[in-house]
């Protein structure tokens, strides 16, 4: 198995690269900010999708941003095993299934449990806002990881 570490710069930076498409996709990104999903779920189904496809950049980027807006360390912690833990709530165990199953797309798509489990919980404009969330972080994370974007350095 190969091991990619990702120091230093970027293979490319994408707003030089791409200005006008990563300017849109950042525009999307700041449109599900002041959409009426819950801002804890949208951070951690940012987190869980980056977990899922290994993009330290966004691992490191949105565990520190979640901390940083009020999230435990114990929930961070857990995230990759919420299953197990008792710290998240239906709504989050809905949105994180769903997650799971829109980062990790099989040949069936996002199952019909998993939609009504999340329709249950959220009206449509906050189950719009997740599934853009979702698909914007996946891609995202597919910049990341093929330009091997780094964590920030911290203190």
């Amino acid at each position: 198995m190969t091991t990619h570490v990702h120091t230093g710069e970027p293979r490319l930076d994408l707003r030089t690269a791409a200005p006008k498409a990563a300017k849109a996709l950042y525009a999307a990104d700041q449109a599900v900010l002041t959409s009426p999903l819950d801002p804890t779920i949208r951070e951690l189904v940012k987190l869980r999708t980056s977990q899922i496809n290994h993009c330290v950049h966004c691992i490191d980027l949105h565990s520190h941003d979640a901390l940083e807006k009020g999230e435990s360390l114990d929930r961070i912690i857990q995230l990759s095993a919420w299953r197990e833990s008792a710290l998240f709530t239906a709504a989050e165990r809905a949105a994180l299934e769903y997650t799971e199953a829109a980062t990790t797309l099989t040949p069936h798509g996002v199952s019909d449990e998993i939609w009504a489990g999340v329709r249950d919980l959220m009206t449509d404009e906050e189950l719009g806002a997740l599934v853009v969330q979702v698909a914007l972080m996946n891609a995202f994370n597919r910049f990341g990881v093929p330009l091997r974007m780094p964590a920030r350095p911290r203190d």
